[in-house]
């Protein structure tokens, strides 16, 4: 199969609803998780190519990139912060999809990829648009959470996609929005969840586990 182009590698679809999304998470996210939604999504392009799934017969694109790009929605400042946060990115997901004409299964796949897009060893067994989403979100994070399809991305591909959207301290920035969105409400901060380990180890170290692993051992500078 041939390599795409820098055209084709950074390509995003060309429909109504992707219009809509990118229009949604540009107004509600910060430049850095902006840009760590739109390089989630083509990553996980990328790694569909390795897994020999394709568009249209293992997922739909238009869902891929739904589910990528909103699924940091519960840290956005303007949403609620009652639930935690992967959870209340699923649900405001799933009524902005619903109010695009977006219903069943469609829906309940997104909000399953958003959901567990934190848990390994759940997401990959509820289907190709979780594979794809929690690998997806891997891969940007450069190895920490899981370096099984870092190889997926070439270097040359990789700064194609950083010179489009840059990483601007991603992970450092995510994680100050997941622990500033826990700390509103002890619901948001399960005990043993990921944010509720992110709060705890904010508050005794003053960083956490997953900080300190991107900066030993991430293929990208952060």
């Amino acid at each position: 199969m041939n390599e795409p182009s820098a055209a084709e590698l950074i390509a995003l679809p060309d429909t109504v609803l992707a219009h809509e999304i990118l229009h949604l998470i540009r107004r509600v996210h910060t430049p850095s998780v902006f840009n760590h939604s739109l390089r989630t999504y083509l990553f996980a392009r990328l790694i569909s190519v390795r897994l020999g799934l394709a568009n249209g017969r293992d997922y739909e694109d238009d869902l891929l990139f739904a589910a990528c790009t909103m699924h940091d929605l519960g840290v956005a400042a303007d949403g609620p912060h009652r639930q935690r946060f992967e959870v209340e990115g699923a649900d405001r997901a799933i009524e902005f999809l619903s109010s695009r004409g977006v219903t069943g299964q469609d829906c309940d796949s997104v909000w399953q990829a958003i959901a567990l897009h934190t848990s390994p060893g759940i997401a990959e067994r509820r289907g190709a648009l979780c594979v794809l989403v929690r690998e997806g979100v891997a891969v940007d994070f450069g190895g920490p959470l899981g370096d099984k399809h870092v190889s997926s991305v070439t270097d040359e591909q990789a700064t194609t996609i950083h010179a489009v959207y840059p990483r601007l301290n991603m992970i450092g920035s995510l994680i100050d929005e997941i622990v500033a969105q826990a700390a509103k409400d002890p619901a948001n901060a399960p005990r043993y969840s990921v944010p509720g380990e992110f709060v705890r180890e904010r508050k005794m170290f003053g960083h956490t586990r997953l900080e300190r692993a991107a900066r030993s051992s991430s293929r990208w500078d952060s």
